[in-house]
């Protein structure tokens, strides 16, 4: 028992310095540093309120704080997965030669993910008291849904990440499906606005989920259903052991193919 409490203090250790090192490599060659978390989103907020508030004024308001509230997910996700991708190869010569557990580095560029949401949060919360958005107990949402995304994105990633040892091609085939994908989970528009097929297939996806009840949360003052609760649950806890079995699956494979 002491044996096991050693070694998960060793690794949780180890997966505070690996993520410090990340975060520190990420924004080595850049002035603002972190700040750059909290700045993108604001950025992107501010372009495409420009292009999109008077289109859909009428039917969204607080437009900039529905885009801004889609985009954080959305980043958090495609950040965590997309830098998962190629996590094992960057980092090959350290698993041959101190036998790492693997999984560690996926789990290192998820919590990286998540600490860069957790800055982009505090100008959320700016904004929303810029606009003026009444916050009531509903907006404690976003911790489920915060934490059933982060599993989400380490199921993904864990099946990106052994996919890309045996098939290179996974990076570009990911970058061409993650700009599907984002255009599927109605960050900027109203998905009341679809109608047949397209609709069922945006509302049918696990980011727009998320989204959808965090935007509900947040501009309406509204808890998610039950059973939006057990679907975010069902998607987050499913894709993290469907992607955790995989991986431990083809582990040997895949420290003989680096």
């Amino acid at each position: 028992m002491e044996e096991r409490r050693q070694r998960l203090r060793q690794r949780l250790f180890l997966l505070g310095q690996l993520t410090g090192r990340e975060l520190k490599r990420k924004y080595a060659r850049s002035l603002l540093g972190v700040l750059w978390s909290v700045l993108n989103p604001l950025l992107s907020m501010a372009v495409l309120s420009l292009i999109f508030s008077r289109m859909f004024m009428r039917s969204i308001e607080n437009y900039p704080i529905y885009y801004l509230t889609g985009t954080l997910l959305w980043q958090a996700f495609a950040g965590a997965t997309t830098a998962s991708v190629t996590t094992l190869a960057d980092n090959r010569p350290l698993l041959l030669k101190v036998k790492f557990p693997m999984e560690l580095f996926l789990l290192t560029r998820g919590c990286a993910a998540l600490i860069n949401l957790g800055y982009s949060l505090i100008a959320y919360g700016v904004l929303l008291a810029v606009f003026r958005v009444p916050l009531g107990w509903a907006v404690l949402t976003i911790f489920p849904v915060v934490l059933f995304l982060f599993l989400f994105s380490l199921g993904v990633s864990f099946l990106l990440a052994a996919a890309y040892v045996f098939f290179g091609d996974v990076k570009h085939l990911y970058s061409v499906a993650l700009t599907l994908w984002m255009y599927c989970s109605a960050i900027f528009y109203p998905v009341e606005q679809l109608s047949g097929p397209m609709r069922r297939v945006v509302e049918a996806n696990p980011l727009y989920l998320f989204i959808a009840c965090l935007r509900g949360a947040v501009l309406e003052q509204r808890f998610p259903s039950p059973a939006a609760l057990l679907a975010m649950a069902a998607w987050g806890v499913g894709m993290y052991a469907l992607g955790a079995w995989v991986f431990r699956a083809l582990r040997e494979k895949i420290y003989q193919r680096l």
